[in-house]
């Protein structure tokens, strides 16, 4: 079912104002896999992934990304060595049209200064000779056909969520977190979202997704790494976890769903 490790957090603990965010977190994100993050609010899921991604630096322990230690690395030099996270809001570059917003995730512009890149729009334009078809697809398979060229603040909540996904499907990263994808998405939006994680798989994406639609994990995910106060107390599959006293206890036992 899975491969080769390809992120190891190693024993990360990281305070904020003498409040234990993360306390002594490890675990293992296997290549091909897609792992669900779980856990009660204030668990520190949010913060293990600012910590992984480079927008926070751990106050001890170590984050390995395809065997490369990360901790010190800025986000944007993370994101490029292949590894994407999202926000729980989504976001876009607001003044860029939705196909150029597309345009931006190509891993060509990635290799270099995104802001140098988004600078010219005439580079955006010259990039498209070669690339049109892919991303035309990209465009008709996630719905955004009708306003490839609308000013991307314009969209709607959940075309900006679809929009998001473009992206990171032209990036074609190696490891995609994902920050609750399913806040305030409709049903048929959310099965949407469930097949782009597949198909981000399909596509040799490794995807972790931070969610509390928990029938949602159960439909979605491989195996499921389960938080509480700030470490990790279960990893494994779903079904597996149902029967795990201190899992119920902490949160399956006291959600609704």
């Amino acid at each position: 079912m899975s491969g080769a490790p390809l992120l190891e957090i190693d024993a990360i603990t990281k305070t904020f104002g003498g409040v234990v965010a993360v306390k002594d977190c490890s675990m293992t994100i296997r290549e091909g896999t897609v792992v669900g993050l779980i856990g009660p609010n204030g668990a520190g899921k949010s913060s293990v992934i600012d910590l992984v991604s480079g927008f926070e630096r751990p106050d001890s322990g170590s984050v390995r990304f395809n065997s490369v230690e990360v901790i010190g690395k800025r986000p944007d030099v993370i994101s490029r060595m292949g590894l994407i996270r999202t926000f729980q809001t989504p976001r876009e570059w607001r003044d860029l049209s939705v196909i150029d917003n597309v345009r931006v995730g190509k891993s060509e512009l990635r290799r270099e200064s995104l802001w140098r890149s988004l600078a010219s729009a005439r580079r955006l334009r010259h990039l498209e000779e070669g690339e049109n078809e892919e991303i035309s697809a990209l465009m008709t398979k996630y719905r955004l056909d009708e306003v490839r060229n609308h000013r991307a603040v314009g969209l709607s909540g959940g075309q900006k969520r679809l929009l998001e996904f473009a992206r990171i499907a032209a990036a074609k990263p190696r490891l995609t977190i994902l920050d609750e994808p399913m806040g305030g998405v409709n049903p048929v939006l959310g099965e949407r979202i469930g097949q782009a994680i597949r198909d981000l798989r399909t596509a040799g994406s490794t995807v972790v997704v931070v969610e509390h639609n928990l029938p949602f994990i159960e439909r979605t995910c491989d195996e499921v790494v389960v938080m509480d106060l700030g470490t990790v107390i279960a990893q494994g599959p779903f079904d597996q976890l149902r029967d795990n006293k201190r899992v119920v206890d902490a949160y399956l036992g006291n959600d609704d769903e």
